[in-house]
Formats: structure tokens, sequence, C-alpha cells
């Protein structure tokens, strides 16, 4: 599927080269022209991530593209993608639905993506900023509730210019992860380019809980997993 702009006025799209943030960047390819930002915060796959990041901002016809050095986040650590001492868990995903927070929660991360992602419209002049972050059907992040991003959206009115007018938006956040495949099937999101797996950067563990989950996903929507078969 093409990707034609309709807006010339770009929108950053936090884009880290899974599915969700791969949807999420292919919908706001159809309403205009984005921006895409990656962060390198330490994480395992890192290297992994950023292929998919560059491959997927290729398809979409994305031309500014930033990438930022977060790597402080893995110094500070306590979290199993970024201290290499934390190992990384197999999928619990009756623990997440009960509320319990995976030791793959990486502290306040979305707001260090949120504040880089703001300077950054606030700079080329962007309105908006898209994030694939999902409530629904996700490890439990607290950092992936709609009141997260609400407060979020009061804090940019606060802390940029009279005359800057930026808004975070999540368009997944309400949806299954079965009903985000189904969605980005739909508009021809490149999920064959995306990776998802928190452990490995070649062939994907399918035992932690974004490779679980993605398996499901696929699963539920009754739709082949294109990434040669892999979680």
């Amino acid at each position: 599927m093409s990707f034609s702009p309709t807006s010339s006025t770009p929108a950053v799209v936090l884009l880290s080269g899974g599915m969700d943030s791969c949807v999420t960047a292919a919908l706001a390819a159809q309403e205009g022209e984005i921006a895409v930002l990656h962060s390198d915060y330490g994480q395992r796959t890192e290297k992994r991530e950023r292929r998919a990041f560059a491959e997927i901002a290729d398809r979409l016809g994305a031309r500014q593209r930033l990438v930022i050095d977060q790597r402080y986040m893995n110094a500070i650590g306590g979290s199993a993608l970024t201290d290499d001492s934390i190992a990384v868990p197999d999928a619990d995903l009756v623990a997440a639905g009960a509320g319990e927070i995976p030791v793959t929660y990486v502290p306040f991360r979305n707001a260090h993506f949120l504040s880089a992602a703001v300077s950054w419209a606030e700079a080329i002049g962007a309105q908006r900023i898209f994030i694939g972050a999902v409530e629904q059907d996700s490890s439990g992040y607290p950092d992936c509730r709609p009141a997260y991003y609400e407060a979020f959206n009061r804090l940019i009115e606060e802390g940029t210019r009279p005359e800057t007018s930026v808004g975070i938006v999540a368009p997944l956040i309400g949806l299954q992860k079965a009903e985000i495949i189904r969605k980005g099937v739909e508009i021809g999101a490149p999920l064959d380019l995306t990776w998802s797996c928190y452990q490995s950067e070649d062939v994907a563990c399918g035992r932690c809980d974004s490779c679980v989950l993605r398996q499901r996903a696929f699963e539920q929507a009754g739709v082949e997993d294109p990434v040669n078969g892999e979680p």
C-alpha cells in the first residue's frame, strides 16, 4: 500500500520498531507527513529494533528521522530490558492481568521518550505526537494508561511556549492486540518489518511477555505472523 500524506504539517511518531508503533506510524502516515523518532535507551535488542525502525521508516516514506541517545536509562537500571543482571522472565500474563508490574517495566520510560518528542515537535513545528501505547492486553505497565497521557498533555501546555500547540495522540490505547493486528492489515502497515522480542536479536525467543502477546494476538486475529513465522 502507498502512504501518501494529505497534510504537509509533520506529526512526530515514536517508532520503536514493534508492531504497535508500526501500526501507529502507518495510521499517522495516512493523515500526513511523519517525522519518526527512535530511542536507544540501552535495551537488549536495540540493534534489531533500530533495523526495524529504519525499514519501517523507509516503507512509510518518513523523510525526517531522529535517533536519540538515552542510554542513561541503562545506567539507571531497574529493568530486565536495560540491566543484564536481571533476567528477562518467561511470560506471566496472569500476573500482568492481576495488576502486577513485571521486571521488564523500565522506570518512567515513556516520560523520557515523550519529553524528547515534545522538544523535537516544538522545534520543527509539529502539532501532534503519536505513540503506540496500549492499555488493554498489555504487560500492565503504568505508563500505558489514558490518564498518563491526559496528564502529559497538561504538562506540555504548561511547559511550552504560549504559541506552541502540541498534543499527544495514542490511537491504539483502547484496543486489544488482536484488534491492532487487524487494523494494521486493513491499512497495509508493514508488520513484516517489525520486531517484538525482548530477549533476542536473531530469532525471537517466543517466551517473553512481548513474544507471547504477539503470538496470541496474531492467533486471535486469524492472521499469520509475516515475520518468518516467528514472534
